[in-house]
């Protein structure tokens, strides 16, 4: 039978609220109800609204960062394939021709005449003293190599003939009693010193 009056209504309303006060089983058990409905709220609600997907990488937080970061991605197949370049971005510099000097001449000059001088019963040693004077200190190590008395000339007989002339350094032919020398002079911060040489034919 319906309600239809306000003092009907309060005492429904006193029945069902002190219902969990009539004994403690009664209290235990609307509290586990109550816990099962918010669990249950809790579950339902998300999978009704749904979770949108999102595009692009996920975020993820480096613990004890104060930013978030997003996990790279993979390269595509365009960029992951192409080889590296391998041209030049500018042209090699070329050395600059220039006249002789006729200070690097008269070190070639030099050189050879101490290359050539190896009197009998002279040790390495003394010979590259010679030539020390003359020489770069980087190729001095390779004429501590040379056995004077395995030289097969004793001296100079022409004037250097410049073969190529830059102006950093040049290639000198100077004429000997056995082979002829070809001398290479460099410019260096000591003045014009010789940093190679070959026997010509």
């Amino acid at each position: 039978m319906p309600i239809r009056t306000n003092r009907g209504r309060a005492a429904v309303y006193r029945r069902i609220w002190g219902f969990p006060l009539r004994s403690p089983a009664h209290l235990v058990g609307s509290a586990v109800a109550v816990i099962v409905l918010i669990v249950a709220i809790g579950i339902v609600v998300p999978q009704l609204l749904g979770n949108p997907n999102r595009s692009g990488p996920t975020p993820v937080r480096i613990p004890g960062a104060g930013q978030t970061t997003t996990t790279p991605t993979a390269p595509s197949s365009s960029t992951a394939s192409a080889p590296p370049s391998t041209r030049l971005t500018a042209p090699l510099l070329q050395p600059t021709s220039a006249a002789p000097d006729p200070a690097a001449l008269q070190v070639a000059r030099q050189w050879a005449t101490a290359w050539a001088t190896h009197p009998a019963g002279i040790t390495n040693a003394q010979w590259v003293e010679g030539l020390r004077p003359f020489t770069t200190e980087e190729y001095l190590p390779e004429m501590s190599t040379v056995d004077p008395a395995n030289i097969p000339a004793t001296r100079v007989t022409g004037e250097p003939t410049v073969t190529q002339s830059y102006t950093s350094s040049l290639e000198v032919l100077v004429p000997t009693d056995g082979p002829k020398l070809s001398i290479t002079v460099a410019r260096t911060p000591a003045g014009w010193r010789v940093t190679g040489f070959d026997q010509a034919s």
